[in-house]
């Protein structure tokens, strides 16, 4: 457990992705992130068949935890809820998608925000690897063993920022760095605003939460005493693992039940917003000046 009482706590959840876990835990260590402050690193595995060891998670440092939650759902909501009523800090950083690898500055930022801001809602853009969406290399031919190669011949464990030169944009983060972004694979919040917002809504039961990170980014996003804030040159990077939505051709995308149980909870469909105001915090670093506009 953590001795000292953390500035961030990492909510990061994972289901049956061993192979991604030990790139997404390198990417949360101090080492690789260059953090002089106390965090902690819930690594919660979601019932996952293959779960992770305990020994793998704690390997990355004494602020690394892991965690089993047995459930027999496919969504991660309950697991997201659970672990954030458990958290040590006041604020708490979100990764529902544990196959995401974060660049270098994402930590010290998240910090930034917390010292600057009364209630910050600060979140990275999100990337997939490969030269284009994932939903479109699948079919020609993208998978683990081609990611794998990439990423060694990258050399990122050196330099976190090389991500960027293998990487496109998400498709809710199309806009670039200047754009509205509709959800974020890593983002941070007051614990006090997480809990009076409910947390995520655990009427998702879709495999992989369908819409609960979209809408669970629009109504903090929204939330008249929150300050967005977006930051520049930082990115989350979404590794291949067989997922429901970002690995599957477009044909087959779950797009159209995705909606229809938004609809089923809310009365009406998910739509997009258009012009929410964010603050810009960081640096562009060079090799992340391509994704300005999208």
């Amino acid at each position: 457990m953590v001795s000292t009482t953390p500035l961030i706590s990492i909510v990061v959840i994972f289901h049956d992705m061993v192979r991604e876990a030990e790139r997404t835990l390198l990417s949360l260590s101090a080492a690789y992130q260059s953090v002089d402050f106390p965090y902690q690193v819930m690594a919660v595995d979601n019932g996952s068949a293959q779960p992770l060891s305990e020994a793998r998670v704690r390997r990355f440092g004494p602020q690394f935890e892991h965690h089993f939650f047995a459930t027999s759902s496919p969504s991660p909501c309950a697991a997201v809820n659970w672990a954030v009523e458990r958290v040590a800090a006041d604020h708490v950083a979100v990764l529902v998608d544990g196959a995401r690898i974060l660049s270098p500055g994402v930590l010290n930022l998240f910090a930034a925000s917390i010292r600057g801001f009364d209630c910050p809602f600060t979140y990275t853009l999100g990337f997939h690897l490969g030269d284009e969406l994932q939903n479109l290399s699948v079919a020609k031919g993208y998978d683990q063993a081609v990611e794998d190669a990439l990423l060694d011949e990258a050399g990122w464990e050196d330099d976190g920022y090389r991500l960027f030169r293998i990487a496109c944009l998400a498709a809710s983060s199309e806009a670039g760095y200047f754009g509205t972004l509709q959800e974020s694979n890593c983002f941070l919040v007051p614990r006090a605003l997480f809990t009076s917002l409910g947390g995520f809504n655990e009427a998702f039961q879709s495999p992989g939460g369908g819409l609960v990170n979209l809408d669970f980014f629009q109504r903090a996003n929204r939330h008249p005493a929150t300050t967005p804030i977006a930051l520049l040159g930082e990115g989350s990077f979404h590794q291949f693992h067989g997922g429901v939505a970002t690995n599957v051709p477009m044909s087959d995308h779950p797009w159209a039940r995705y909606q229809a149980e938004y609809q089923a909870i809310y009365g009406h469909p998910w739509e997009k917003d258009e012009g929410v105001e964010a603050v810009w915090l960081g640096r562009l670093h060079p090799l992340a000046r391509r994704f300005v506009l999208g």
